[in-house]
């Protein structure tokens, strides 16, 4: 049967704290709330509690006079104090089970490590863990952090709080959201004389439990007892956890150690590649062209008027490959010889006149030479109108655009039209770009990856390069590079004129670490103006 609670003590945890630290309102009903049960509103919904150990539950022995009772209590916080197996476990346990040995409404257990400042709460009681920038909690830890500097914090005894007279936030403050009477145990952390002020070098912990009644001898002394308790559960824990350093420390080191190895083989492996030598190579399009090709050019200015040959068509040795507009000469032509016949008969005419008038005799001579005028002229007409015909002086193919770019498009003297190639004889024609311009040897080895058969390269071999850049169809600067193809023609079906990819040019050797660094030293060089 549970003991009777005593009128004048408050209800236990009537107030609670907010997730943020803060305490809130008491709750409606006055309902006496233990902290080793928090309500709802309390704990966050997404932070569990600390798994605590398996063991019964401590009698209440908080509001008994019976002496056997509260010791039962006191030996069972003991024992499940010494079973935790953390350091929030036992916090937790601090805050929240030590209300069966006395009653309070709430506890904090405040934690400094060397060089912490005010330190920090560590647990709250209805909270699993509290947060430690909350502006409650920053404040609670300075004022006990205070009160544990002072002489009186060495010792357990009541934590005075701050003066109500006096008009202070900090008094403001614990009027609002604490109970009038504070109870402070100190946890000393390393072991020392009761009373005796901790070394700056010492990790201070203490349990503050606070109540709306004045505290009791009969509370005072079992809160001591089990303070010493907790302090040497707290110690036992912290020991553990510094008791393996060597094992740790070896550990760590060996794996310090063994990482340290590792990177520095990975690192001389990677110095090792980046001396091994390699060929420089760098890619640039190109495209397999005629090597010789005839070159079908305009005799004359004029407009073509018709093609009659189709791109990449075979054409024989004096076949009508083009003709450009002839009715104009056609105009010509046909004046040239009606003035070669008006001059014909006039130096007929002359030469029967000559027979009979001496002066008609002496004209002959300029007659004929107006009929050998004329004659000229309508040869030379005779002859533009057959070189209007474009014929091929070699078998091959034909190798132009679209027939329809060209019927009815003017032309220039010497104006090309088409090529005339032999298909079996063929190069290779590449635009190495300036930027990526490197030294080749003579007699470079070349590879071709046609856009048509990449995963078949075609080897070939450098024969000239470009002495200047000259700009591209594309507005960039790049040299012209020739290579002759080391297999024959025939041998390849792949290869046809007119084809396009792109080619492998390979150049010296050199180390990998300046071929990869090629471009950003160029760059370089050109900011430093080197």
């Amino acid at each position: 049967m549970m003991p009777a609670r005593d009128p004048n003590d408050a209800p236990p945890l009537s107030r609670r704290l907010n997730t943020n630290g803060k305490p809130a309102p008491d709750t409606a009903n006055g309902a006496a709330q233990t902290p080793s049960t928090p309500s709802a509103t309390a704990r966050p919904a997404r932070q569990a509690a600390p798994r605590r150990p398996a063991t019964p539950a401590a009698p209440t022995a908080a509001n008994s006079d019976d002496p056997g009772a509260v010791l039962a209590a006191l030996a069972r916080l003991e024992q499940r104090a010494r079973a935790c197996t953390d350091a929030q476990a036992l916090g937790f346990l601090m805050v929240n089970d030590t209300h069966a040995l006395a009653p309070y409404r709430q506890a904090a257990l405040w934690l400094r490590e060397p060089g912490d400042g005010d330190g920090r709460i560590a647990a709250l009681s209805g909270l699993a863990v509290p947060d430690r920038h909350a502006p409650f909690n920053i404040w609670l830890a300075r004022q006990i952090a205070h009160h544990a500097d002072s002489a009186a914090g060495h010792s357990a005894g009541a934590m005075p709080r701050p003066d109500a007279m006096q008009v202070t936030d900090d008094a403001a403050r614990w009027t609002e959201h604490l109970p009038a009477h504070a109870w402070w145990l100190p946890l000393p952390l390393q072991t020392r004389a009761n009373g005796t002020a901790p070394s700056p070098n010492d990790a201070q912990a203490g349990l503050l439990l606070l109540r709306d009644t004045p505290w009791l001898p009969r509370d005072t002394t079992a809160l001591n007892l089990l303070a010493d308790a907790y302090a040497h559960a707290w110690r036992a824990l912290r020991l553990a956890r510094q008791a393996r350093p060597g094992l740790r420390s070896l550990r760590s080191s060996l794996a310090h150690s063994k990482r340290q190895r590792w990177i520095m083989a990975l690192v001389a492996v990677a110095l090792l590649l980046l001396l091994l030598p390699v060929r420089q190579s760098v890619l640039a399009p190109a495209e397999v062209v005629a090597r010789a090709p005839e070159v079908v050019r305009a005799p004359l200015q004029g407009v073509v008027d018709r093609i009659d040959v189709q791109p990449n068509q075979s054409v024989t040795k004096g076949q009508l490959l083009a003709a450009l507009d002839s009715r104009e000469l056609q105009g010509r032509l046909e004046a040239a010889r009606q003035t070669l016949a008006v001059a014909e008969a006039e130096w007929r005419r002359g030469q029967q006149q000559a027979l009979f008038d001496p002066r008609t005799k002496s004209e002959l001579g300029l007659l004929q030479g107006k009929r050998d005028q004329a004659a000229a002229d309508a040869d030379y007409y005779a002859q533009t109108i057959a070189r209007t015909e474009l014929r091929a002086e070699r078998d091959g193919i034909a190798l132009f655009d679209d027939p329809a770019d060209w019927i009815g498009r003017p032309v220039a003297l010497g104006e090309r039209i088409m090529q005339v190639a032999d298909p079996r004889d063929a190069e290779l024609d590449v635009s190495l770009p300036v930027a990526d311009a490197i030294a080749l040897p003579e007699d470079a080895e070349a590879r071709l990856f046609l856009n048509a058969a990449p995963a078949a390269p075609i080897a070939a071999t450098v024969s000239r390069v470009g002495y200047r850049a000259t700009p591209t169809a594309d507005g960039t600067m790049a040299y012209r590079v020739r290579a002759r193809f080391d297999a024959p023609i025939d041998d390849n079906a792949l290869l046809r004129v007119g084809l396009k990819g792109t080619a492998k040019l390979y150049g010296e050797r050199t180390v990998l670490a300046l071929y990869l660094l090629r471009r950003p030293l160029a760059t370089l060089r050109v900011w430093l103006g080197l």
